[in-house]
């Protein structure tokens, strides 16, 4: 089995325009998204061991944030977590997978968590 790295962003809470009914649309909605990116492994991790040996963390915020295009509605938020997944493969070749969770913050009654989680694994 190989070794792998998993770096992690939880719980950022970004405003998405998403949704399929007509009180959805035209206004961003509250999303929490948490990403996991897989990579394979370095041989080691020493105290020196430069940035390049993994991957920065700010990348998958940015996925889930700047990388959103602006002015664009997604009807499913599975399609936010597909174009996370997609940007993250592009940005680096070594990711080998991507797993994105997303909580929809505005349709929560009583702190349940309602959302999807989709995982990708590079093609």
């Amino acid at each position: 089995m190989a070794d792998s790295l998993i770096l992690e962003v939880d719980d950022l809470e970004v405003d998405v325009l998403t949704g399929i009914y007509s009180e959805e649309t035209g206004k961003p909605q509250p999303l929490r998204i948490s990403i996991a990116a897989t990579l394979k492994a370095a041989d080691r991790y020493e105290p020196d061991t430069h940035l390049s040996a993994s991957k920065n963390y700010m990348d998958l915020k940015f996925a889930a944030t700047g990388a959103l295009p602006p002015g664009v509605h997604f009807k499913l938020i599975e399609a936010v977590a597909e174009h996370i997944c997609d940007t993250l493969f592009v940005q680096d070749h070594r990711v080998a997978a991507v797993t994105v969770k997303i909580v929809k913050l505005a349709i929560a009654e009583a702190n349940e968590k309602i959302g999807v989680t989709l995982t990708r694994e590079r093609r």
